[in-house]
């Protein structure tokens, strides 16, 4: 639906020039109107939140901000695309797929790249690892020898677990 203006220049836009003989000096379409009001409001909500507070230069800033959101918004709206639109628009963008940017996978594995003539990386943790266990392997089959040592013979064991260990001649 076209809604009437008071001059046909500018009926494609909507616009209300003001009351007879007293237009106002700026030229508004009316869901710029609309569209202010609830800017104005939203502006005002996030700075009682975020603890400002109710004065002069609160209000005079939150009035300068509407202006610069509503004309910002304005120039994206026209007969073209209406306001709903365009808030649609923004949904979708927010709320729509992304590409994903990280790499999907594994662990970077750099088994094949040789820094030096050492071996370095995993298979050094293996060899190392590898020599530990069988250290403990040796460690233990000591003690199990010396377990059988000690039930053969407990005088030697004795000896041997004071530190006083005989030559034998």
């Amino acid at each position: 639906m076209l809604v009437r203006t008071d001059d046909e220049v500018y009926r494609i836009d909507s616009v209300w020039l003001g009351p007879p003989r007293a237009t106002f000096p700026w030229r508004a379409r009316y869901v710029a109107y609309g569209l202010g009001l609830v800017v104005m409001i939203l502006i005002m909500f996030v700075q009682r939140r975020i603890g400002i507070g109710l004065d002069f230069f609160s209000v005079a800033w939150a009035l300068v901000l509407t202006v610069f959101v509503t004309r910002l918004l304005g120039t994206r709206i026209n007969y073209e695309r209406p306001l709903g639109q365009v808030v649609e628009l923004f949904r979708h963008e927010v709320r729509g797929p992304r590409a994903r940017v990280a790499v999907g996978g594994g662990s970077v594995r750099f088994k094949h790249v040789r820094v030096s003539g050492s071996v370095t990386g995993p298979e050094r943790a293996r060899k190392v690892s590898a020599r530990k266990i069988s250290a403990r392997k040796a460690g233990a089959e000591k003690r199990r020898a010396d377990k059988r040592r000690a039930k053969d013979n407990p005088t030697e064991n004795r000896r041997a677990w004071k530190g006083r260990t005989r030559a034998s001649g």
